[in-house]
C-alpha cells in the first residue's frame, strides 16, 4: 500500500470525530479506575490537530510526524501527551532519510511503541493503551505485505483492548486499585483502539 500524507487530512479529523462520539463512554472507563480526565485531554490534542490537519497533510511523513508529536506533548498533557508525542517523535527519528512505504511504516511505528515503553516504563500486560499499541505494532511488521493487514490491525486493536478487562492494572491511578481494577477496559486502550480503527477505516475507503 502505497499512501501519501495528504490522507493525514482525514486521518486526523476521523480521529477526532471517534473521540468525539465516544467521549462518555471512555469517560466512564477513566472514571472507574482512572482519574478521569483521559478523554478531555486526548480530546484537547485531537482539537489542535483537526486545525492544523490541512498544514500537516501538507509535509512529508518526518515533518508531519515530528509536528504531530510536539502537538501531543504540548497539548494534550499528562501522561497521555508524553506518551503519544514520543510515539510520533521516535516514528519520526526512524523514518528519516527513508522512502515511506508499508514495510518501512511498520518499522517506524515498533520503533514509536518501543520508545512508548521505554518512557512510560511500561510493557504489554499492564493494561494501559500499550496493550493495543504492541499487538498492532506486531501484526504491523508481521503482515506488512499482506493483503489482509487492514482487517489483522483492526481485529488486534479490538483484542487488545478487550485483554484489559481481565487485567490487574500495574501503572497510573488504577494500580491503587489493585484487584478492584480487574473487570474493567483501560480508558487508554479504549481510546487508542478507537482512534487505530477509524484510521484504518480511512485507509480501507481510499484503498
Amino acid at each position: 500500500m502505497q499512501i501519501t500524507p495528504l490522507i493525514l487530512e482525514k486521518i486526523i479529523q476521523a480521529a477526532n470525530d471517534i473521540i468525539e462520539q465516544n467521549k462518555e463512554e471512555v469517560a466512564e472507563l477513566d472514571r472507574v479506575i482512572g482519574d478521569g480526565d483521559h478523554v478531555i485531554n486526548i480530546q484537547r490534542g485531537l482539537s489542535v490537530l483537526t486545525e492544523q490537519r490541512a498544514e500537516i497533510s501538507q509535509l512529508d511523513w518526518v515533518a508531519a510526524w515530528n509536528k504531530i508529536g510536539m502537538i501531543c506533548m504540548s497539548k494534550i498533557g499528562g501522561a497521555s501527551g508524553s506518551l503519544f508525542g514520543t510515539l510520533f517523535v521516535a516514528m519520526a527519528k526512524n523514518a528519516k532519510g527513508k522512502e515511506v512505504d508499508t514495510l518501512v511504516f511498520a518499522e517506524a511505528f515498533s520503533a514509536g511503541v518501543e520508545a512508548m515503553e521505554s518512557r512510560g516504563k511500561s510493557a504489554a500486560g499492564e493494561k494501559t493503551m500499550l496493550d493495543v499499541l504492541i499487538p498492532v505494532a506486531t501484526v504491523l511488521q508481521e503482515n506488512a505485505a499482506e493483503p489482509e493487514l487492514l482487517i489483522k490491525i483492526k481485529q488486534a486493536a479490538v483484542l487488545g483492548m478487550e485483554s484489559t478487562k481481565d487485567m490487574l492494572a500495574i501503572k497510573g491511578r488504577a494500580s491503587f486499585l489493585e484487584e478492584r481494577s480487574i473487570g474493567h477496559i483501560d480508558a487508554g486502550a479504549r481510546s487508542s483502539q478507537l482512534m487505530i480503527c477509524a484510521m484504518v477505516d480511512v485507509l480501507q475507503q481510499e484503498g
